[in-house]
């Protein structure tokens, strides 16, 4: 893989709407904190991680940083749009307006003839919960999957976590595979259900012809 440089976003990329109320970037090098801030509201839930307790930015940054460096493994994270008359401070408002969901692709596993797979992860601020945004932002993401060279998806999803399940399913995931209890979440055993969806040039194709 060839890496860039750290906060570097491709223009095309630098600010793209979801809809009239949200947009999406390539997350920064300022971003990690309200990332992880976000992540953090999902462990008391014991739905969304198996992380039991929060996590510091310092244990994170090593993970935040391998993002950041590569054109293939991205960080997106989603802000409220906000209205301007002024172009320029629009565009300056809506880039610290705060972080309300985030979405990356992982390496499924680290051996290089995996690059083609990639695992899918989504978060919501839990004001923003129930709201269509987990949707909006998974369907966009698979969208750009395959200009990053990724051809299946994947998303690891705890069996209870149903409306996580209903999400993906209704985007086309289908069971892969299912691995019973394999996460001790101290206070019940946990099975995971994986889910896989193929993407190819289509996607983005039936995505244009959507928007015109």
């Amino acid at each position: 893989m060839t890496n860039i440089a750290l906060n570097a976003i491709p223009p095309n990329l630098s600010i793209h709407n979801l809809n009239d109320q949200f947009i999406v970037h390539l997350a920064n090098k300022e971003d990690l904190p309200e990332i992880l801030a976000i992540y953090n509201q999902s462990i008391a839930g014991k739905q969304a991680t198996a992380n039991l307790t929060p996590v510091t930015c310092e244990e994170r940054a090593s993970w935040f940083d391998e993002h950041l460096s590569s054109p293939t493994r991205p960080i997106y994270v989603v802000r409220a749009a906000i209205s301007s008359s002024a172009n320029a401070n629009k565009i300056n408002a809506q880039k610290n307006s705060p972080i309300v969901a985030w979405g990356s692709f992982s390496d499924l596993y680290a051996r290089t003839a995996y690059h083609i797979s990639t695992e899918i992860s989504i978060y919501l601020h839990h004001d923003y919960h129930g709201k269509g945004l987990g949707s909006l932002l998974t369907r966009w993401m698979l969208v750009q999957a395959p200009n990053l060279g990724i051809q299946n998806v994947v998303a690891l999803i705890f069996a209870h976590n149903k409306p996580s399940l209903g999400l993906f399913r209704k985007l086309g995931f289908e069971q892969w595979g299912y691995m019973p209890k394999v996460c001790d979440m101290q206070g019940f055993i946990a099975d995971v259900v994986m889910l896989g969806k193929a993407v190819t040039a289509d996607d983005i194709l039936e995505k244009k012809t959507e928007t015109l």
